[in-house]
C-alpha cells in the first residue's frame, strides 16, 4: 500500500484547519495512500509559547466524541486518518490524536511525554496501545513521546506495525541556527525518526507542522521510515506529502528474518526508570 506522511500549517482558524485537512485528504487519496498522518495539533493549533504558555490563548478543546471529528471521518471516507487536537475530558486537557475512517474513530492517544512547561497546560497521558485497522495494526505517539525509545517500543510489543508519530515540532528555543537544516532538532527530529524504526524493525510515519507560531519555527520534514532505519520518502521542510509504497507485513519479515529484536530482548537483564 502507500502511505502518506504530512508537512503543513495549522492555527487557530478552524475552518482553514478543515479546509487544509480536506485538501490533505483529497492529495493522499488522489496519490494512492491508504493510511495519511496529519501532523499533531492540526485542528485548532498548537501553543504559541512552550516556555510561558499564556493560559488566554490556548488551542480550543474539544470532547473526545465532538462532532468536528465526524467530519473529518466523513473526509476520510475509505482512507485511515491519524490526526491531532486538543482533548476536553472534564476540567483537564490532554494533547491527543485519533485515528479514523469514514467507519469513525479506530484508535487513540493522549501524549504521555510533556516537555518544558506543557505540564502547566495539558494533563499527561497513561499508556501506549496498538489498535488495528483497515490498513494493519497501529500505534501512535505523540510530539516528544518519541524522544523515549521505550515509548515506540511498547507499541511494537503490542504487535503495531506501523506507529505513526504526530508532531508540532519547533527548532530549537535556545540555540537557534541560520537554517533550518543546520537545527540542532532537525537533526534530532530525523535521529529519533529513523532509530524508533530501526530498534523495533517496524515502520514509522511521521508527519509536522511548517511555518512559525509567535517565536517558534516548525521544522516539517514529514517522512516515511522503513523496518531498517531508512528513509523511504520525505518532505524535507517544505509543506507537502511523503508518500511511500510499501509491503508493510513483507518489509518487516524481511528486517527480522535473521535479526529479530523484539524476539531477542532480555527484560531480566535490563534496569527500571523507577
Amino acid at each position: 500500500m502507500r502511505i502518506a506522511a504530512a508537512a503543513a500549517h495549522f492555527g487557530r482558524d478552524l475552518d482553514y484547519d478543515l479546509g487544509r485537512i480536506g485538501k490533505l485528504i483529497a492529495d493522499a487519496r488522489a496519490a494512492g495512500a491508504g493510511l495519511l498522518v496529519l501532523p499533531d495539533a492540526a485542528i485548532g493549533g498548537d501553543l504559541a509559547d512552550l516556555r510561558h504558555p499564556d493560559p488566554a490563548a490556548l488551542p480550543p478543546a474539544f470532547k473526545p466524541d465532538d462532532p468536528i471529528l465526524d467530519q473529518v471521518a466523513a473526509m476520510a471516507r475509505e482512507m485511515v486518518v491519524c490526526v491531532g487536537y486538543c482533548e476536553a475530558d472534564g476540567d483537564l486537557r490532554y494533547n491527543a490524536a485519533v485515528t479514523l475512517s469514514g467507519d469513525g474513530v479506530l484508535g487513540r492517544h493522549r501524549k504521555v511525554h510533556l516537555p518544558a512547561a506543557e505540564s502547566t497546560v495539558y494533563a499527561p497521558g497513561d499508556t501506549f496501545a496498538a489498535f488495528d485497522t483497515p490498513v494493519g495494526r497501529i500505534g501512535m505517539l505523540i510530539d516528544y513521546d518519541k524522544t523515549f525509545p521505550e515509548s515506540a517500543r511498547t507499541l511494537a510489543l503490542d504487535g503495531a506495525q506501523i506507529v505513526a508519530c504526530l508532531s508540532a515540532w519547533p527548532a530549537s528555543i535556545t540555540n537557534a541556527a541560520p537554517k533550518l537544516n543546520q537545527d540542532r532538532q532537525s537533526r534530532l527530529f530525523d535521529l529519533y525518526d529513523c532509530a524508533r524504526a530501526a530498534e523495533n524493525q517496524i515502520v514509522v510515519v511521521s508527519s509536522n507542522q511548517t511555518g512559525a507560531v509567535g517565536g517558534m519555527r516548525f521544522l516539517g520534514q514529514a517522512k516515511v521510515v522503513g523496518p531498517a532505519g531508512n528513509i523511504l520518502a520525505r518532505t524535507w521542510a517544505k509543506a507537502g506529502l511523503a508518500v511511500a509504497e510499501l509491503d508493510v507485513a513483507a518489509e518487516i519479515a524481511a528486517a527480522r528474518r535473521v535479526l529479530s529484536h523484539l524476539h531477542e530482548l532480555r527484560p531480566d537483564t535490563y534496569r527500571s526508570a523507577r
